[in-house]
This record gives structure tokens, sequence and C-alpha cells, in this order.
């Protein structure tokens, strides 16, 4: 597909595990699409594998001319692309440049929830296990603030980030 500077990417939703398909399909029809994938080891029953897993699940990039959307949106497996009152939303070059940087370093690279100060989160290991709090970054250093309601008063302690998970709302 011949690309010029009002080609813009954007981020279709597609249907759970169909992200390699769709890419496939979009490349058949010459349309320029990225899937962004890492290596992940995964265990059977019977042996250990690696595979390549989507580092965005439920995405596929695709770059087209803005308003030109309706051949995406027919493709099997695309559910809808990513938009803000109805009208879907480029991604900015630099976004995608970013991703395409991490994935050509040679590091290793697996998807990660997305956390931000101020967000609730919940401990998942060690000897604050289950504990529930706000996420606070203090310089370089993130701590959770824990409230002790009965006695009015909270306590801040220094985690590592990779032992919380967002607190969703309406679940337990």
């Amino acid at each position: 597909m011949d690309t010029t500077a009002s080609d813009a990417w954007f981020a279709a939703v597609v249907n759970p595990h169909h992200e390699k398909t769709v890419a496939q399909e979009m490349r058949y029809k010459e349309m320029e699409s990225f899937l962004p994938l890492y290596p992940s080891r995964q265990a059977w029953s019977d042996r250990i594998k690696t595979v390549l897993l989507p580092l965005f699940p439920g995405y596929v990039f695709c770059r087209f001319r803005s308003g030109n959307w309706m051949p995406v949106l027919s493709m099997p497996g695309v559910r809808y692309l990513v938009s803000l009152n109805g009208r879907p939303v480029p991604i900015p070059d630099d976004e995608i440049a970013q991703i395409h940087a991490v994935l050509s370093s040679g590091l290793t690279v697996q998807p990660w929830p997305f956390l931000k100060a101020g967000q609730k989160v919940r401990i998942e290991s060690g000897c604050f296990d289950g504990f529930e709090g706000v996420l606070m970054q203090d310089e370089e250093k993130w701590r959770v603030v824990v409230g002790i309601e009965f006695l009015c008063r909270s306590v801040a302690v220094e985690i590592d980030r990779t032992v919380v998970r967002a607190v969703v709302a309406g679940r337990a």
C-alpha cells in the first residue's frame, strides 16, 4: 500500500485471540499493519514452549488515510477502531516509533498494567499481600499509602511496583 503524509496509524480492536489473523488479513489486502509481538514461555502438561504473543492483546495497529476506515471495519475479526465521539483517533507516529524501538532493542519486553500515581492498587505478594492502598511516586521510589480508617491515619510503604495490580471498581 502506498502511504502518504496524510496516512495515520489507528488501533483496531479485534476479537479475542484474533490479532495474528487480522494482521495477516490486512497484509493480504495490502494494508499496512503492525502487530507487536513478544516471546513468552508457555507451559503445557508435557512441554514448555516459547510462543509469540501480542504485546497489546486485542489490538492491531493499521495505517490508512483518515476517513477511509470502512475496509478495516469490514474485515472479519475487527470489532471497531479506537474512537472519540464516534471518530477514530489517530495514534501519534512517535508512539508507534517508540514501540518499534522497544521491540528492536533486544531487551526483554512484556505487557505491563498501566498504573499511575493516585490509582487504587492491591499488593499481590510479600508480607503485605492483599493490602489495598493508593499508589504514590516520590522521586524514583514507589509507595503504597494504606489507610487505617479506625485510627484515621495512613502509612506509606515503599514497594516494588511489580507486586501491585490496579483495583478495578466492583471487583474484590
